[in-house]
């Protein structure tokens, strides 16, 4: 999926490739800390194959985040974020992931994550 990059780009309204590119990294490192085994490996086979590799490849998290703390820890990694840009950021990657994902997928991963993090990735919790 080459297109990923652009959709962040779009969705996220930045003005270059490389601001989308920068937060893509950052989100999806995090992300890839969170989620594991099966489902891990299938997102990164949706995405282009540089994300794919940071997710597959992600820093060791010490403790899982709850959707604010990682929205917060993106701040973090951001180079000139702010809580609020972050949370604008994550949204735009994350959403584009749960295109990626699909309905099925995105399901699954949810249920490896804290509450919260459907309203990240810009969809409501199965009910």
């Amino acid at each position: 999926m080459p297109s990923s990059a652009s959709q962040v780009q779009e969705r996220g309204e930045y003005l270059t490739p490389q601001e989308a590119d920068r937060a893509a990294r950052v989100v999806l490192g995090l992300l890839g800390a969170h989620v594991v085994g099966e489902e891990r490996a299938e997102l990164a086979a949706r995405l282009p194959e540089t994300y794919a590799l940071i997710l597959l490849n992600p820093l060791q998290a010490v403790e899982p985040l709850d959707a604010e703390r990682f929205v917060r820890a993106s701040a973090d990694w951001i180079e000139g974020a702010t809580e609020a840009t972050a949370r604008w950021d994550v949204g735009a990657v994350l959403s584009v992931a749960a295109d990626e994902a699909g309905p099925d997928l995105l399901r699954r991963l949810l249920l490896q994550l804290p509450p919260g993090y459907d309203l990240l990735f810009g969809r409501l919790a199965p009910t």
